[in-house]
């Protein structure tokens, strides 16, 4: 019959112990040409955004950053993932972002480089799974639904 166990340390040392539970080991996921490659996704904008080892330059369809994303909050939002994990001039970063309009793209590209950032160096994944830069915004405009001027809002009523 089944033995009994009579304390915890008797249980600890049970021969019928499953393994200890371990943490995922997340593997450097390189290209050929030692890129780390990622997506980033927000309302409609999609990025895909390449980073390897250079000065710190940030490339978005062909042109400067700073360039591309006027505004300072969309330039300060692009450089979150970089700042938080104190890598600024140690990687080169192009990108390719399409659809949706700037804030959003500014979104997708801050999804795609933390992505990608813990692709090239998986140990910096704790400090951006802290910071909230791997999870992807899942918020989209609702649709317009037919009878309504927009997603919810009705026409003006009138008694008269």
């Amino acid at each position: 019959m089944a033995e009994t166990i009579n304390s915890l340390e008797a249980l600890g040392t049970s021969a019928a112990a499953p393994a200890a539970n371990t943490a995922p080991v997340h593997v450097q996921k390189l290209d050929s040409l030692g890129r780390a490659y990622a997506t980033g996704k927000r309302k409609n904008a999609v990025a895909r955004v390449w980073i390897k080892p250079g000065k710190g330059k940030v490339t978005v369809n062909g042109r400067e950053f700073a360039a591309y994303f006027a505004r300072p909050v969309l330039q300060l939002i692009v450089k979150q993932p970089i700042v938080a994990t104190e890598r600024l001039d140690q990687y080169d970063v192009t990108v390719t972002v399409a659809g949706g309009g700037l804030s959003g793209q500014a979104g997708a590209v801050r999804h795609g480089i933390s992505k990608a950032l813990n692709y090239f160096e998986p140990a910096l994944r704790p400090t951006l799974k802290k910071g909230g830069f791997l999870t992807r915004d899942s918020r989209v405009v609702e649709r317009k639904k037919y009878g309504k001027a927009k997603a919810r809002r009705s026409f003006q009523f009138s008694k008269r």
